[in-house]
């Protein structure tokens, strides 16, 4: 019997995550120059951009969302504007603090982008448009990127002085 309390006492500090639900939370679809801009035969240009971001909802549960704009041009009369966001629900417990940013920033985005994916070449395909096919993310590079340009502001201000958030130098 006491065997079994301690199995419990050890399990329930187990580290633990798992996703919990998956959906989209915006999604927009522009064609402000249709249906002349069908006519036009240049080649068009794509430019895509992609942000994560997180909250926490509860003590061990969190949202994660990646939201991708994806505009594409002919010359300089916009086809098509897509913004889709797609989040996710996931369960953290028992993670280390130093863990949990790195999990919400890579590993959380990583498992949401092929949704993000299929959602906005499903949004092309609605418009007998050409298909486009979003590319692979490293996330991992995005999230280091984040943490070495949050490092360098941080330096330029850095005067020793710890400020609250919220207030600002003068």
């Amino acid at each position: 019997m006491a065997d079994q309390d301690t199995n419990t006492q050890q399990d329930s500090q187990d580290p633990s995550f798992s996703l919990q639900r998956t959906y989209v939370k915006d999604v927009s679809l522009e064609m402000p120059n249709a249906p002349q801009i069908f006519l036009e035969q240049d080649t068009p240009s794509v430019e895509v951009s992609i942000n994560v971001s997180g909250q926490q909802l509860a003590d061990t549960v969190y949202e994660c969302t990646v939201t991708s704009t994806v505009t594409t041009r002919i010359s300089d009369k916009v086809l098509y504007l897509i913004e889709a966001t797609q989040a996710g629900i996931f369960e953290a417990s028992n993670i280390p603090a130093e863990q949990l940013d790195p999990l919400l920033g890579i590993v959380c985005p990583t498992m949401l982008y092929p949704y993000l994916r299929a959602n906005v070449a499903d949004l092309i395909n609605r418009t007998s448009l050409p298909p486009l096919h979003l590319a692979e993310v490293n996330f991992q590079a995005l999230y280091e990127q984040r943490i070495s340009q949050m490092a360098e502001e941080q330096g330029k201000n850095d005067s020793g002085i710890v400020l609250p958030p919220g207030v600002t130098r003068q």
